[in-house]
């Protein structure tokens, strides 16, 4: 590999890229810190923009003002299983170097493929990962440590990392490749809108399914006419299941359209479930 990056599609040159083998590695060790400054607000989105920020600061050289809308996209909200999660960075950088050569090009859609992609992928790495190989390790980790064996937690780090280093590696390396070619395919075709809007489409089903799945609230009053015991929630699961939440959420979203501060947004949750849940009106 040469100081700087080729592009190849089908075996033939496409294009120069301004990133550095130093840059790609710098991706790929930096990745093992997606977690470091995880928040509640915009999750692994700090680590990820950490872990690109050398190749951004590449493709971008001395344009200050692209870097900066650059990182400006990168700092929204992300969050999937860390293993997996450098084959969007390959992506990403992919799809930034091609902003970089046509500004025509839609800067959203890189954030709208994210999205679409966080789902899929936190559903493989997680079945894998958490599901397979950490049940694997500890299994065998715990086989050698009963026997007194001292390499036993050398077993269980190995038989966990190893997998988890080559995914992220190829990982990178296959969403960068496959993410340029992909790129200049779409961009020959005017399909770019297209996808785009696809992606949009998947990312807001993959929205709307972590709020059925993480926002649990629910009205646990309930009235006797004659000798009929009516809870309200058994009607708001008949008519409209998941109501509630998705009345939180959509209040949550609308404070934030209007630049209200995530601190008081925060405040303000705590204070009216507080209210609502002594007075039994809601159960969270």
């Amino acid at each position: 590999m040469a100081d700087t990056i080729t592009i190849t599609t089908n075996g033939t040159a496409a294009a120069q890229s301004n990133i550095s083998k130093s840059d790609f590695r710098s991706a790929f060790w930096r990745s093992f810190v997606l977690m470091g400054s995880f928040n509640y607000e915009r999750m692994q989105s700090l680590g990820f923009l950490y872990s690109i920020l050398k190749p951004l600061k590449s493709i971008y050289g001395d344009d200050e003002e692209g870097l900066r809308a650059a990182l400006k996209r990168h700092i929204a909200a992300f969050n999937m299983t860390c293993a997996p999660s450098t084959f969007v960075m390959g992506i990403s950088i992919a799809m930034e170097e091609s902003f970089k050569r046509d500004p025509q090009l839609d800067t959203s859609s890189v954030n709208a493929i994210k999205v679409s992609l966080m789902g899929p992928l936190s559903g493989i790495g997680d079945t894998f990962f958490w599901g397979i190989f950490r049940v694997l390790a500890c299994s065998l980790g715990v086989a050698f440590a009963q026997q007194g064996n001292p390499i036993a937690p050398f077993i269980l780090l190995l038989v966990f990392n190893i997998p988890n280093v080559l995914v992220r590696w190829f990982g990178l390396k296959l969403g960068y490749e496959q993410g340029s070619s992909f790129l200049e395919r779409l961009e020959k075709n005017g399909q770019m809108k297209l996808v785009t809007y696809c992606a949009g489409i998947i990312g807001a089903v993959s929205i709307g399914t972590m709020i059925a799945m993480w926002v649990s609230i629910s009205c646990p009053l309930s009235f006797t006419i004659g000798e009929m015991t009516i809870t309200i929630q058994e009607y708001l699961d008949q008519l409209f299941p998941k109501f509630l939440p998705l009345v939180c959420t959509l209040a949550v979203y609308g404070a934030l359209k209007k630049n209200v501060k995530v601190p008081i947004i925060i405040a303000a949750i705590c204070v009216i479930g507080f209210v609502l849940g002594i007075t039994g009106l809601i159960a969270m």
